[in-house]
């Protein structure tokens, strides 16, 4: 308590999360910046594959070049990255994802408690008992080793003396 030693378990811990989140986030928009030369890579080579060597020259879908269509689907494919990486990453991100797990764990332990509350009720832990049979009180009862082989007495206060005389 008194020590100069700080806690830093926690500290480090915190930073670690952070650290792993920055290096997440730098990955993925490395990704996408691949993604992207990649996408101009490839539209530079299908434009020359169709006009320079002449590849499906006359295959025109609606009117415009195939490798048209296709650089137009590779777009809007990079597009989607685009959004994912910087828009829904924004609004989804590490908070958001800490907020919907807290209230998926609190909806959790609301559900375990009303389920713990109809259990108490329907099957209590202590029911009162109540005693349904009696014992006769002129029932022998069972006798350990050999006082079984006694003979009974009248008298307490003498029981040397047999029960039958």
């Amino acid at each position: 308590m008194f020590s100069k030693k700080k806690n830093t378990a926690k500290l480090d811990a915190e930073q670690r999360e952070l650290y792993e989140y920055a290096r997440k986030r730098t990955l993925q928009k490395k990704r996408l910046f691949q993604h992207f030369i990649i996408f101009l890579i490839g539209a530079v080579f299908l434009i020359v594959l169709n006009v320079g060597i002449g590849y499906k020259e006359n295959f025109m879908p609606l009117g415009y070049n195939w490798f048209f269509w296709a650089i137009l689907l590779w777009a809007f494919i990079l597009l989607v990255h685009v959004f994912n990486v910087f828009i829904t990453n924004k609004f989804l991100g590490k908070e958001w994802q800490d907020k919907q797990m807290a209230k998926l764990v609190q909806k959790q332990k609301e559900k375990i408690a009303k389920m713990q509350t109809q259990v108490e009720k329907d099957f209590p832990a202590n029911p009162p008992q109540k005693e349904t049979t009696q014992k006769p009180e002129n029932t022998p009862e069972l006798k350990s080793g050999n006082e079984r082989f006694k003979p009974k007495t009248n008298d307490p206060e003498k029981p040397d003396q047999p029960y039958n005389t």
